[in-house]
Formats: structure tokens, C-alpha cells, sequence
């Protein structure tokens, strides 16, 4: 429904549907609602169009995304995939079912954690789009039900499957992966971060341009064991999308099952937590949430505590 509003000695007749916002002035009150009666049927025959999908991926990329070294990469991929499902629709034009069927759509082909984490990317940019941008009157994220996330991961390598996959002999990139993985299981680091982490040797820590959640370089302590492996580490050229799918090759041709590159940062906080306090073992993961670091990472079974008492 248009507004119309005095204004000095004339009319302001607003329009804002279905996220197309316009405003004019008119001499009387009767040229203002025939205006605004004009504008918002052309809107409903869809000769006048909101901002668009793109429109909104695209701003969100630039402004919001935009410094999140760790993440944009991944962001800009899920945009992608995102217009690719919707098309070229005006953002306004998107419901809760449309959503809710995306969201079915996806659960056919990726976990429940995975969809959960592309919700709330999606979620915020419409949230961001409604508040601060003014495109929409509303999300349509309210009321959409969230996946469940998936039960939390209990596998950690073992020393065989590590001395296994390390003493392939392999060349190239994939043998920068194994150097990867091994500093991985010294520090704890993500593959992100491996691959773009510095060490400091008369600081003795790593300083990290990268990391997850940070807009700012991060130092990072390390373990005695891990600093000449450290001292040696070579120049990497492998992107961190390439050398996860060099791994997932390798650990197939070694007939290594139901692990990635991640669990070994899970397998080395597992491994230093029996050396050194929680608090400690938080600084080195950059865990501000305990509660994440003993859930997700710290896979130590009961059994293995017992014989340890």
C-alpha cells in the first residue's frame, strides 16, 4: 500500500513493493495516488523489477565478504551455486518455500552440517538486505527450517595410516601435500593455513596471514618437536581447493578411508592434549568456545583415557 504524506504545500506519495522503492512529489493529492497506483501496477506486471539475487551475492561479496581471506573463496562458490538454482529472480520474489525446496534439494547431495553452514550464509545476506540495505520488507529465511547438523566427527589418524601415506613416493605438488599433512599433525594448523603460514624462528611461533574468523595476521605458539621441521618448511605452490583434492586422491590410491586433510588437526590437538592444559591447548587451536574445541576436535575415546589412568 502506497504512502501519502503533505509535503510543504504538495504530496509525497511513496512506494515501496515488492523490494522496488520509489518516492515522487506531486502539486495535488490526486496526481499522487494516480502516480503511486501507476508505479505499483507496473511493479505487478513485472515491468518494474527490485534488485536482483545477483544484485545482492555481488554487494555482499564486496562489502561484506570482502577481507575474510579464509572464507571469500568459499562464499563467492556458494553465490554461485546459489543464482545458478534460483536464476535471474528479483530478490524479493524468493519465499520460504522457495527456500525450503532449495534447502530439500540439497540435502540429496550434501550433509546436513554442509547445508546448515550454506544457510547461514544465505540467511545473512537476505538479514543484511532487509536491515541495512533496505531491498526487502522482510526476509524470507523467517520461519525456514534449519537442517540438523551432523553428529560430530570421531575419526583421527592412526600411525599407520600416517606412515603410510607419508612414505609414498610421490613428486610434485602431492608430495608438498605430504609435507602439508605432516606439519598439519605438529601444529594443528588448517590447510589454509599451512599453506600460507610463515615460522618465526627467533619468536619461535608461526604467524599466520590467514586464519579462520580473523581479519588480521595471527601467532600461533609451537610445540619443541615441531620448530626444525618448521625451519625447513619449503615454499608452497599449491592452492589450498587443489591440494585438498590431491589429497582425497591420495589417501584413495592408498586405500585410506573416511579421512581428510581436517582430521589432523583434530589428530594433533587430540595428541597435544595429553601434554599440556586445556587453556594452553585453546591458545595453540584458537579455540574462544571450549565447548567447539572438546566436541569437534578433542577425539580422545574413553577407553584410551582409562588406559592412561
Amino acid at each position: 500500500m502506497a504512502s501519502i504524506k503533505p509535503h510543504g504545500d504538495q504530496w509525497r506519495a511513496q512506494v515501496a513493493r515488492k523490494g522496488v522503492r520509489k518516492s515522487a512529489v506531486w502539486a495535488t493529492k490526486r496526481e499522487a495516488v494516480a502516480w503511486a497506483n501507476r508505479v505499483e501496477a507496473e511493479i505487478d506486471a513485472g515491468l518494474q523489477r527490485g534488485h536482483t539475487l545477483a544484485d545482492a551475492c555481488k554487494k555482499y561479496l564486496e562489502t561484506v565478504s570482502i577481507g575474510k581471506a579464509d572464507a571469500e573463496d568459499w562464499e563467492r562458490r556458494r553465490f554461485a551455486a546459489f543464482m545458478a538454482h534460483f536464476g535471474d529472480v528479483a530478490l524479493a520474489e524468493i519465499t520460504s518455500e522457495d527456500l525450503g525446496e532449495w534447502r530439500d534439494s540439497r540435502l540429496k547431495s550434501v550433509s546436513g552440517s554442509t547445508v546448515l553452514r550454506e544457510v547461514n550464509l544465505f540467511r545473512n545476506m537476505f538479514k543484511i538486505a532487509h536491515e541495512e540495505w533496505r531491498w526487502l520488507d522482510a526476509s524470507p529465511f523467517t520461519g525456514v527450517r534449519l537442517p540438523e547438523e551432523n553428529p560430530a566427527r570421531e575419526t583421527i589418524w592412526t600411525w599407520r595410516q600416517i606412515l603410510r601415506l607419508l612414505r609414498a613416493k610421490r613428486t610434485g605438488k602431492t608430495a608438498q601435500m605430504q609435507i602439508a599433512f605432516r606439519i598439519a599433525l605438529h601444529t594443528g594448523l588448517r590447510l589454509q593455513e599451512v599453506l600460507t603460514c610463515t615460522y618465526d624462528p627467533a619468536r619461535k611461533v608461526l604467524v599466520l596471514p590467514v586464519s579462520k574468523g580473523e581479519r588480521k595476521p595471527v601467532t600461533v605458539p609451537v610445540v619443541r618437536r615441531a620448530r626444525k621441521l618448521l625451519e625447513a618448511m619449503p615454499r608452497f605452490t599449491v592452492s589450498a581447493n587443489e591440494g585438498s583434492s590431491l589429497f582425497s586422491r591420495l589417501c584413495n590410491d592408498l586405500l585410506i578411508k573416511g579421512l581428510t586433510f581436517h582430521d589432523a588437526r583434530a589428530t594433533a590437538l587430540t595428541l597435544l592434549s595429553r601434554r599440556m592444559d586445556v587453556l594452553t591447548l585453546a591458545r595453540i587451536s584458537r579455540h574462544k568456545d571450549l565447548n567447539i574445541l572438546m566436541k569437534r576436535y578433542y577425539r580422545e575415546t574413553p577407553e584410551q583415557i582409562s588406559a592412561r589412568l
